[in-house]
């Protein structure tokens, strides 16, 4: 293998979603590296952050009925019983909900916990505060996804943060998701909430680390060995 290939082989995919924010970067770079160039070279920068921001790596997904893996990487900033939001449609009583913060640094790019049908997509517009705040799940801009699964529905919300301005989503009602499958992503910092049925206890906690479609967030304690999907 040669060094380039090593090095390309290293280097994560960029998603398609960041393609119009480098091409304006490297745009602005080059203009300023022509007519000022200090403020060029922190273009520059900035350029090669986005495409860090963009990546999309592989992930390999374990696969096993009765497995919920991370929608998100991040921390896990908060675990416990929650009402869902009303527009979702999954009732007044509390569910459990894992609530999972990225950072600027995370990776962006979402995916399923589980394999499912969406049943509704909820898009409600909204504030702009802090992510890892437990009101941001009641206040911020929001998208939401119900998953009809084998183990009931469940609840997956992206939510902006105090950077993010823009909630993405590849998918529509009705599509069938794969454990660990992209569904959507989140422009510049933001959360991701489960809600989980009933029955169904995390087996997280709150501080740690989670790697979107390869952490296991929680196990309805079905048997039965483990494969594992790539994407």
């Amino acid at each position: 293998m040669s060094v380039i290939d090593s090095i390309r082989g290293g280097l994560a995919p960029i998603h398609r979603e960041g393609y119009p924010f480098i091409l304006i970067g490297v745009a602005v770079s080059l203009l300023l590296l022509w007519l000022l160039p200090p403020l060029g070279w922190i273009a520059v920068l900035i350029t090669v952050w986005i495409c860090y921001f963009f990546r999309d790596p592989e992930r390999v997904t374990p696969l096993r009925e009765g497995l919920v893996v991370s929608p998100a990487d991040g921390r896990v900033c908060l675990v416990g019983p929650a009402v869902p939001p009303p527009e979702l449609g999954l009732g007044v009583e509390p569910m459990s909900r894992i609530c999972i913060f990225m950072n600027v640094f995370d990776v962006h790019v979402n995916r399923s916990p589980v394999a499912g049908r969406i049943e509704r997509i909820a898009y409600k517009p909204g504030k702009f505060l802090s992510a890892d705040l437990d009101k941001a799940s009641e206040d911020n801009e929001r998208n939401g996804l119900v998953l009809d699964t084998a183990l009931g529905r469940i609840g997956v919300v992206q939510i902006a943060g105090l950077v993010a301005r823009r909630i993405v989503g590849f998918k529509q009602e009705g599509d069938m998701l794969a454990p660990g499958q992209r569904f959507g992503l989140i422009r510049f910092g933001s959360r991701v909430d489960v809600y989980l049925p009933a029955g169904i206890a995390p087996l997280v906690a709150e501080g740690q680390r989670a790697v979107a479609g390869e952490t296991v967030l929680a196990d309805a304690g079905a048997l039965g060995g483990l494969t594992f999907r790539v994407d």
